[in-house]
C-alpha cells in the first residue's frame, strides 16, 4: 500500500511536469485566452466571397492597410477598429457584390427563386428564401428570426423605392455584407452552457476558426452542416472535418496565408529601389520574388511533405525570366516559372537568400545587415529586438561612398563604437553580415567599392563564413521550430499566447518533433486539440 502510494505521488509530479493530464491524445488540459473579435484580411473577403457567390463576382474596393501586431497581422487583426475609409470601401464593394449577384447575367445561378408575380412586385416568401439561402455562410451561422425580418424589410424598402425585386434584393445583399456578423469573426460561447472559467467555442465559432485557419475562407457548406448536426462536439465529427480540410485544395491557400504574414510580405506594398542602382527591380520582379518563395515553402512543405527546417537549407526553387535577371541564372521559360535547382557553392541555400527576404529587408539603394539581422532573430527565431534611440546619429552607415570605409561591415564597426548603438548591433549585425553578399536587391557580389566582403558571422555561438553557414545554423538552431509553431498557434487564435499555455505549446512542439517537424501535421494538431477552441471565461472577463 505504501509503495502504491508513493507511485501515485511519483505519477502526479510527472504528469503536473508534463502540463497536466490532457486528454488520451497527450495534449494537456485546456486553459484557453480571451475571446476574440477578428476583422477579414483582404486576402480573406475576397476568398470568402468567392467562394460563396463564385470567383466571377467582381469586387470593387481599396482596402486599407492592414495593422501588425505582436509581428501578425492575424493578431491585429483583432485590435484595429475600422476607418471611414474602411466602411467607404466595404459599403462600396458590397453593392458591387449584390448588383452582381442578381444581374440579368448571374440571377438564375445565384437566385434560388423567382417572384411569383414579376420583379414589378415585391414577393416576401422569396425574399426570405433568399436571405435565409445567403444568411448562414455571410454569417457563418443561422440567422434569428428578427435578423431575417430585418433584412426582409430592407429588400421591401428597395422594391418601393426602384420598383424592381431583384434591386431590392441587392440592398438586402449589400445590409447583410456590411453587417459586423460578416466583416467580423465573432467568437462565441454556447449560450445555453454552465458558467466556467474554461469553455469551448459554440459550433458556428469552432467551423469558422476551423475553416480560417485550415483554408484561409469562409466555412463550406458541409462544414456548416457538421457544426449544425453537433458533429464538431465529437472527436470523430472533428477529426473528418480536419482530415478533409488539411486534403483539400484550399489547405495550400491556408499555407500560404500563414507565410505571408509571418514573412510580412504585405510590406512589399511600399517597398521601392533607386532604378539608378537597381535597374532590374520592377512590379514583376516584386511580385514574383513574393511568389518564388511561397512556391518553394508549399513545394517543400506540402507536396514534398517536407521538413519545415529544410526551408533555410534547399536550393529547389522556381524562377521566372525576370527573377533569372537578378539572379543571373538563365530561365529558358519565356512566360511562366520554371523548377530550378541553384547550384551547390552558389550560396542560394534557403528562403533566407532569396530575393524576397533580402529585397524586403533593404534599403532603397543599398543592403542592410542590420535590417536582414533583425528580421532573421524576429522572423524565424522569435528573439525581439529593440527599436534603436531616436537620437541615434546614421550617417556614418548610411555613407557607402566613403572610400575609408568601403564595405557595410566596416561601417557598421564604426557605428558600434557609440554606446548607444552597440547593444542592438551585437544582436543583429553578426549574423545580417553574412548575408552581406547579397545587395540591397539580392544579387549575389563579392566585393562591394572594390574591396572583397567578408560574409563571416555568428548565431548564438555557432561561428561561420557565409551564407551558406548561416543556412546550416537556422536549420539547426532549437528555436526555429519553436518559433514556427508558436507563430502558427497565435496566427490560428488570432492573439498572444497567455502564460498559462505554456504547457500546451511544450506539447506541440513535442509533437512536431515527433513528426519530423512536417507543417501539415502541426496544423492538423491544433486543429484537433481542445486548447484550439478553448475559452478563458475568466481572462475574457479581466481584459473587457
Amino acid at each position: 500500500m505504501q509503495s502504491r502510494r508513493v507511485f501515485s505521488g511519483v505519477l502526479a509530479v510527472l504528469l503536473i511536469a508534463l502540463g497536466g493530464c490532457g486528454s488520451h491524445t497527450g495534449e494537456p488540459d485546456a486553459v484557453g485566452g480571451p475571446a476574440v473579435m477578428r476583422r477579414l484580411t483582404e486576402s480573406q473577403y475576397r476568398a470568402t466571397v468567392a467562394d460563396i457567390f463564385g470567383p466571377e463576382i467582381p469586387i470593387t474596393a481599396r482596402f486599407e492597410r492592414a495593422l501588425r501586431e505582436d509581428g501578425l497581422i492575424s493578431i491585429g487583426t483583432g485590435r484595429s477598429g475600422m476607418s471611414p475609409f474602411s466602411i467607404e470601401q466595404y459599403d462600396g464593394a458590397a453593392l458591387t457584390v449584390a448588383a452582381a449577384v442578381v444581374s440579368e447575367e448571374h440571377r438564375a445561378k445565384l437566385i434560388p427563386c423567382q417572384p411569383k408575380s414579376g420583379a414589378a412586385q415585391f414577393d416576401a416568401e422569396c425574399a426570405k428564401q433568399v436571405v435565409q439561402h445567403y444568411g448562414v455562410p455571410l454569417f457563418r451561422r443561422p440567422l434569428r428570426d428578427d435578423e431575417v425580418k430585418r433584412f426582409v424589410d430592407a429588400a421591401q424598402a428597395g422594391q418601393e423605392r426602384l420598383g424592381d425585386f431583384y434591386a431590392g434584393l441587392q440592398f438586402a445583399l449589400a445590409a447583410m455584407m456590411v453587417s459586423p456578423e460578416f466583416l467580423l469573426r465573432i467568437e462565441r460561447t454556447p449560450p445555453d452552457a454552465k458558467q466556467r472559467d474554461v469553455m469551448q467555442l459554440d459550433a458556428w465559432s469552432k467551423a469558422t476558426r476551423l475553416s480560417y485557419f485550415l483554408t484561409n475562407s469562409t466555412p463550406d457548406d458541409e462544414l456548416l452542416r457538421a457544426a449544425g448536426a453537433g458533429e464538431l462536439e465529437t472527436r470523430r465529427g472533428l477529426q473528418r472535418q480536419v482530415d478533409r480540410l488539411v486534403g483539400s485544395p484550399l489547405f495550400e491557400t491556408a499555407v500560404r496565408a500563414f507565410f505571408q504574414d509571418m514573412l510580412q510580405f504585405d510590406k512589399f506594398g511600399d517597398l521601392a529601389k533607386d532604378p539608378v542602382v537597381y535597374p532590374a527591380f520592377n512590379s514583376t520582379v516584386a511580385a514574383d520574388a513574393q511568389e518564388q518563395t511561397l512556391r518553394t515553402i508549399t513545394h517543400l512543405l506540402i507536396e514534398e511533405k517536407g521538413d519545415y527546417r529544410d526551408l533555410f537549407t534547399t536550393r529547389d526553387t522556381f524562377l521566372t525570366r525576370a527573377l533569372g535577371v537578378v539572379y543571373r541564372v538563365p530561365v529558358p521559360t519565356r512566360n511562366g516559372w520554371e523548377p530550378t535547382e541553384f547550384a551547390e557553392g552558389k550560396h542560394r541555400e534557403g528562403i533566407q537568400s532569396q530575393v524576397a527576404f533580402l529585397a524586403l529587408n533593404s534599403h532603397p539603394g543599398r543592403s542592410s545587415a542590420t535590417l536582414r539581422g533583425k528580421a532573421l532573430r524576429e522572423v524565424f527565431l522569435c528573439q525581439e529586438v529593440p527599436d534603436p534611440p531616436a537620437n541615434v546619429n546614421f550617417a556614418v552607415v548610411q555613407d557607402p561612398s566613403n572610400v575609408a570605409m568601403p564595405t557595410a561591415r566596416d561601417r557598421l564597426v564604426a557605428h558600434r563604437t557609440e554606446p548607444a548603438c552597440a547593444g542592438c548591433h551585437a544582436i543583429t549585425d553578426p549574423v545580417g553580415l553574412t548575408l552581406e553578399n547579397f545587395d540591397g536587391l539580392g544579387t549575389y557580389r563579392s566585393v562591394e567599392n572594390g574591396a572583397a566582403i567578408d560574409a563571416s558571422g555568428d548565431l548564438d555561438g555557432i561561428a561561420f563564413n557565409s551564407a551558406d553557414g548561416l543556412a546550416r545554423a537556422l536549420h539547426d538552431h532549437p528555436e526555429t521550430p519553436r518559433c514556427l509553431v508558436e507563430k502558427m498557434y497565435r496566427f490560428a487564435v488570432g492573439r498572444d499566447t497567455e502564460m498559462e499555455e505554456r504547457p500546451y505549446m511544450d506539447y506541440l512542439n513535442r509533437e512536431f518533433k515527433a513528426s519530423g517537424y512536417r507543417v501539415p501535421e502541426v496544423m492538423r494538431t491544433i486543429a484537433l486539440s481542445d486548447n484550439f477552441f478553448a475559452i478563458s471565461t475568466l481572462r475574457d472577463g479581466e481584459q473587457t
